[in-house]
């Protein structure tokens, strides 16, 4: 069985974040969902993994969030963490394929409790032998499951997609896609800037939904010299990450109905 690193991302943004302001937390990874931290539960579930050799936590200060529920964290010998610096992408380029997390990465969030191994390993499947893959869910699944739920959608061809806070990261090849992010990132107005990059055709095709999300990806991907493709999970509750208290609220119900089913 391949050996995979998942990196968890466990940083929040400047300034105080509401969802831990709400919950009296400093930081919005310590938030319990359902009596423990976001961040202990996901890393479980990471390490519950068969095919995870490791988990990098990747934080602004990543040792202040070993306390608490979280405790255990810091002397799990298949834990290690990484300091993170103001672009997720920069952080994430700076260690992948590194001797802290060598190829094939996963990468998740800390506020994704939800997450569970068959996802993960559904993730990790369907990612194939592309250099970068993105976990995406349909909104007719999320819908189907939950019709009161509200996401962002991506608009493509015959389906609108949410994305599932998965990203599969298997070579070197995946920096371009690292750098790409990061400009967006560092300015969200070039994001425009970045479609027409790839090309007028693309562009208009992407803008008025004549293209599917995976042949979409498949031509950004050979445009920038490396194999990218989406994962349609069939989990509804891979899209729910929890941001603010209705999230948290509807993530406890499932997580409930999990212990009791």
């Amino acid at each position: 069985m391949q050996r995979w690193t998942a990196i968890l991302l466990a940083g929040q943004r400047p300034g105080v974040d509401p969802l831990a302001q709400a919950f009296g937390e400093s930081r919005k990874a310590k938030v319990k969902v359902a009596g423990e931290a976001m961040l202990s539960r996901v890393a479980r579930t990471l390490l519950a993994a068969p095919g995870i050799e490791r988990i990098v936590v990747m934080a602004q200060a990543p040792a202040q969030l070993f306390d608490g529920d979280c405790a255990w964290m810091a002397s799990e010998p298949r834990i290690g963490t990484v300091h993170s610096d103001s672009g997720i992408a920069t952080s994430v380029a700076a260690v992948a394929g590194g001797p802290e997390a060598p190829w094939p990465v996963l990468v998740t969030t800390a506020d994704h409790p939800l997450l569970t191994v068959p996802m993960i390993e559904a993730m990790m499947a369907g990612a194939g032998d592309a250099d970068v893959a993105v976990g995406v869910v349909g909104r007719r699944i999320l819908l189907a499951a939950y019709p009161e739920n509200r996401r962002t959608w991506l608009k493509f061809r015959g389906e609108a997609w949410s994305g599932a806070n998965l990203f599969v990261l298997r070579s070197d090849r995946a920096r371009i896609a690292l750098g790409l992010w990061s400009e967006v990132e560092r300015d969200r107005k070039k994001a425009m800037k970045l479609i027409a990059h790839f090309g007028p055709w693309l562009a208009i095709r992407a803008l008025t939904r004549t293209i599917t999300l995976e042949a979409a990806m498949r031509a950004v991907g050979r445009k920038s010299g490396l194999v990218a493709k989406p994962v349609a999970l069939p989990f509804a509750e891979a899209c729910i990450d929890v941001d603010k208290p209705g999230d948290h609220a509807l993530a406890e119900q499932i997580l409930a109905a999990r212990r009791d089913g």
